[in-house]
């Protein structure tokens, strides 16, 4: 892991992102996803977030945008998606999607990082869509079962397995 911890990013200089026009895809035609694995500051709790239409918790991620950094992308989503102020901590790495393709879904490369949750906003961009809340290691782990990807990922954080 590196340590390329950066100051975090401010919500306020953000704006919501609407579409798939400035979507990134890879030479294989992946689509790109920036996310987070937001934990507390003494890395006892991740937050996962869960969608009201689909069940299931799942870190925030979304789509790597032309226009911004994989990292600045990461931010973005988790105050879009989990209304919080991060501190990115570490590169975590990518992940290829290992749930079977359906066959007019499009397969996807997550590129995850490790951050600090510094604070938690009252109102955020999807809001009224998601559900947020804060995790052990071991209820993420079971919570994060169809979705091992998402598990990998927190496996790479320096959460504590307590």
């Amino acid at each position: 892991m590196s340590g390329s911890g950066s100051a975090g990013s401010s919500s306020r200089s953000m704006q919501s992102r609407i579409g798939r026009s400035k979507q990134r895809y890879n030479s294989k035609g992946e689509r790109l996803v920036a996310g987070v694995v937001p934990l507390t500051a003494d890395s006892n709790y991740v937050l996962l977030i869960q969608s009201n239409r689909r069940k299931g918790w799942v870190l925030p991620k979304g789509g790597w945008e032309s226009d911004e950094t994989c990292q600045d992308a990461a931010a973005r989503e988790a105050w879009e998606e989990a209304g919080i102020s991060i501190q990115v901590d570490y590169d975590l790495g990518n992940f290829e999607e290992k749930r079977p393709p359906k066959s007019s879904k499009e397969r996807s490369r997550y590129y995850f990082f490790q951050a600090t949750v510094l604070s938690e906003l009252d109102d955020w961009p999807e809001k009224h869509k998601r559900e947020r809340q804060w995790f052990t290691y071991t209820q993420a782990m079971e919570t994060l079962a169809s979705r091992p990807e998402l598990q990998e990922a927190l496996e790479r954080s320096t959460m504590n397995r307590t």
